[in-house]
């Protein structure tokens, strides 16, 4: 694996990039999960306080063969930054480890908390809410989506630290 390159580093390197290749999520995530540095190729889920797409993304296999071995993937959950429902909870949070998940990021929000805390894995979200979800309308995976305004595509890259993420369309 490459060695971890900080995202103000790859914000310096791209400043003055206008293509819209490299983009920058707003400050308003949650670290949940045990790991504050993940990267990897982006997975989309697109719902709405129905997290079944969510639920059969995290039991599926995290990673992909690259040229040079496995690479884990990054969730990318455009939850529509619901407040209403939890789009994941400690029993997906294991999923995601168990399967090989780099991170899981939610527009929405999590729960149980403590159970997330010990998950060896990228978690950010807007907010804990202890509701589950209602099993109505399952959503879209691999489709583009829009997370707090900003467009992040199946296969972009997303690189997540403790000074934020940050999304571009091919491997920094």
């Amino acid at each position: 694996m490459k060695p971890f390159v900080p995202t103000t580093d790859l914000c310096d390197r791209h400043l003055d990039d206008l293509s819209g290749n490299f983009r920058v999520l707003p400050p308003v995530f949650v670290d949940f999960g045990q790991e504050r540095r993940f990267h990897g190729p982006v997975y989309t889920v697109q719902c709405l306080d129905d997290n079944t797409s969510v639920k059969a993304a995290l039991e599926a296999q995290g990673w992909i063969e690259g040229p040079t071995g496995r690479i884990a993937q990054v969730l990318v959950v455009a939850g529509g930054a619901s407040m209403r429902r939890a789009l994941m909870g400690g029993k997906l949070g294991a999923h995601a480890v168990r399967n090989g998940w780099a991170g899981v990021v939610v527009d929405g929000c999590v729960r149980d908390v403590g159970e997330l805390a010990q998950c060896a894995v990228g978690i950010r979200a807007l907010a804990l809410y202890p509701m589950p979800t209602q099993r109505r309308m399952p959503g879209q995976t691999q489709v583009a989506v829009q997370i707090q305004g900003v467009w992040v595509r199946p296969g972009d890259w997303l690189y997540a630290d403790e000074d934020g993420m940050v999304v571009n369309s091919q491997p920094l």
